[in-house]
């Protein structure tokens, strides 16, 4: 059971990227699915969840209305689409499939990690 994720770059303050994440080894269409982030010198932080349906997305308090989570369980996919982008983004994000259904927040609620994907924003 894998996690790749892809889609990270260097990109300038202001731009966009998408990141994708895709499931290798069983379906995570029955569960939650959810992305973090490793800034330099800092912890691992929730960025953004889903739930298994797609209904119910949560997200970091500072990237909310900027970033958008989103999945494609036919293609076992998830993505997360980063607009507006700050220097403060800049992170190794790493996304991760949940325990359970629900779009939940904690790590300790997921139990299968990728392997990150830098994101560099330059100022």
């Amino acid at each position: 059971v894998q996690l790749q994720a892809s889609g990270g770059g260097l990109v300038q303050a202001g731009g966009s990227l998408r990141l994708s994440c895709v499931a290798s080894g069983r379906t995570f269409s029955n569960n939650g699915m959810g992305w973090f982030r490793r800034a330099p010198g800092k912890e691992r932080e929730f960025v953004a969840s889903i739930d298994w349906h797609g209904d119910n997305a949560r997200y970091l308090h500072s990237v909310r209305g900027r970033f958008s989570i989103s999945r494609d369980n036919a293609k076992n996919k998830v993505f997360l689409q980063m607009n507006s982008l700050s220097p403060e983004d800049t992170a190794v994000y790493f996304c991760a499939a949940g325990r359970r259904a629900f779009s939940a927040t904690s790590e300790s609620d997921f139990r299968v990690w990728g392997q990150g994907t830098q994101v560099t924003v330059s100022s």
